[in-house]
């Protein structure tokens, strides 16, 4: 008997370790196949887009938001493995019918990180999942978060300009980049057509993919502000995409701090 507690607090029993997996979060479904679960992994969502060949090649059963019972049926799964905030609850409530669902509850790195330890061993892979968990932990440990002035507003929208506030993960991503959000809502407020000027402006290539047209429009609207789109993925994807982040955070401090003459 295999036994998990998601990051709900459900416990998971399964009698073996799976072995028809669907994964309906993108960055968890990049995670499983950094795990080696090839063969296991048989339905994924129209949003995983990583790694291409799963993609190109895997049953896709939907959204993230709106899951196909019927096919997720068809594909006869022993488990599937979601997220709290990426999937609605009604949808989950009906897919738990089918098979045993794993979800997680992603706030913070430590969050990831554990997500990505429990994964590891729900699935048979603890070995490849210790090694993601900790190259992640070490790279974050040589990029430690500072206290910043320099105040940011992040946005994931347009029409209506929308951005991550408070008590998400982006935020808690932001002070490695030596960054303060400069947004003190919670969530993913809407801004109502009144833009934030910040020190920085990040606009994120997804979910809304915001262009150079949206950069120059934010520079003429506020001139002494530093603009940039950013990588979305780095940003909030909280699976084996985080093994990237530090760098490429590193690298974005550098640029702003550069800007700004630090």
């Amino acid at each position: 008997m295999i036994q998990s507690t998601d990051q709900l607090g459900n416990v998971i029993e399964l009698p073996d370790f799976p072995k028809r997996i669907i994964s309906i979060v993108p960055s968890q479904t990049e995670l499983l196949f950094d795990l080696g679960l090839h063969e296991v992994v048989v339905g994924i969502t129209k949003f995983c887009i990583h790694p291409d060949e799963w993609f190109r090649t895997k049953t896709r059963v939907g959204g993230t938001k709106a899951v196909s019972l019927e096919k997720v049926r068809a594909l006869q799964p022993d488990l599937i493995i979601g997220n709290k905030e990426e999937n609605f609850k009604e949808n989950i409530e009906e897919l738990a019918k089918i098979a045993p669902i794993w979800m997680s509850d992603i706030f913070n790195l430590e969050d990831a990180v554990a997500m990505i330890r429990e994964i590891g061993k729900l699935t048979n892979r603890k070995e490849k999942s210790e090694h993601i968990a900790q190259a992640i932990e070490e790279g974050f440990d040589s990029l430690k978060p500072v206290e910043s002035d320099l105040t940011c507003s992040y946005y994931i929208w347009k029409n209506p300009y929308m951005v991550a506030g408070n008590n998400t993960f982006i935020d808690t991503m932001l002070p490695f980049c030596g960054l303060k959000n400069g947004v003190t809502l919670d969530r993913y407020p809407e801004l109502d057509g009144q833009l934030i000027e910040t020190d920085v402006i990040l606009l994120s290539s997804e979910p809304y993919p915001f262009k150079e047209a949206d950069v120059q429009y934010m520079k003429e609207k506020f001139p002494n502000s530093f603009v940039k789109i950013v990588d979305g993925e780095i940003f909030s994807w909280y699976g084996s995409r985080l093994l990237k982040a530090p760098a490429y955070f590193q690298d974005l401090k550098d640029e702003i701090n550069s800007h700004f003459g630090r």
